[in-house]
């Protein structure tokens, strides 16, 4: 990152990025395990691919890589790739759910990976909801609890990576995993909803990130937090029009879209995106 002598505004480069994705053919609103989800409403599947193809375009368009894993009939929150495993250098720490309704995706994302040419693979202990709750900043892997993942799994993570965890508590069910009250945005930059946390992990975020992005009520209500970023460029909902703003000032590019039908499943951009991270990447 360098300055423009200019304007003093950071000038932002992109890093091509590896995404594994799951096309929502079967998404549906069938349970309820978290606040957004409501089964008494109805859901529109055919508007949920279209909005989900919209971001697989996206992605392209900006450069990425985009793969598919084959969606399973009885796994219609399958579509929210990002909480099947978590990747760092090439290993792959799989995922173990809270609850039951999502217990198969684990294996099934497993297998993809296997499948795929991941040798280095380990198969949790402790329930993890892979990048929902562990979110890469850096040498650094943040990892959420209080809802699902936890605290326990932490420790494994740190174990198996190598790299250290730091624990973030959260306390606002409406942002049950990490990756709905906090997006990473460069190794070192962060925003965050410092009222989905506990006090002493603002104090821990404040300390690490003193400059970061901070989100309003109405953007993180939004889950204007659940997004991608790969340097340059911030996908994220249209509807979170602050973030935004706050993004371009620090010289960020920030793509607004509409992931409305799959938010009713409490999910957005990010949790429809896992990162694969490898060595050359």
């Amino acid at each position: 990152m360098v300055q423009s002598p200019q304007s003093a505004v950071p000038v932002r480069h992109a890093r091509r990025r590896r995404y594994l994705m799951c096309r929502p053919t079967h998404f549906d609103v069938t349970y309820r395990i978290n606040p957004w989800m409501d089964p008494s409403k109805p859901v529109d599947t055919d508007l949920a691919v279209t909005q989900w193809e919209k971001l697989r375009a996206l992605y392209g368009e900006l450069g990425h890589e985009v793969e598919l894993i084959d969606p399973l009939p009885d796994c219609p929150d399958m579509v929210y790739a990002a909480n099947g495993a978590t990747v760092v250098d090439g290993k792959l720490l799989g995922a173990r759910f809270r609850n039951e309704e999502r217990a198969a995706e684990g294996p099934a994302y497993l297998a993809w990976f296997r499948d795929n040419g991941f040798e280095e693979v380990n198969e949790p202990e402790h329930v993890n909801e892979g990048e929902g709750d562990f979110l890469v900043a850096g040498s650094r892997i943040l990892a959420g609890t209080g809802f699902r993942s936890s605290p326990r799994s932490h420790a494994e993570a740190e174990d198996f990576f190598g790299r250290p965890v730091i624990s973030m508590e959260l306390t606002d069910e409406r942002y049950y995993h990490l990756d709905t009250a906090m997006a990473v945005l460069t190794d070192d930059e962060v925003m965050y909803n410092p009222a989905a946390f506990s006090p002493g992990s603002r104090a821990v975020l404040e300390e690490l990130f003193p400059t970061a992005v901070l989100a309003s009520p109405q953007d993180a209500a939004v889950f204007g937090l659940n997004a991608v970023s790969d340097g340059r460029h911030v996908v994220l909902p249209d509807a979170a029009t602050g973030l935004a703003r706050q993004l371009r000032e620090r010289g960020f590019e920030p793509i607004g879209i509409d992931l409305t039908e799959l938010l009713k499943g409490g999910g957005s951009a990010k949790c429809c995106t896992l990162e694969v991270r490898t060595p050359a990447a």
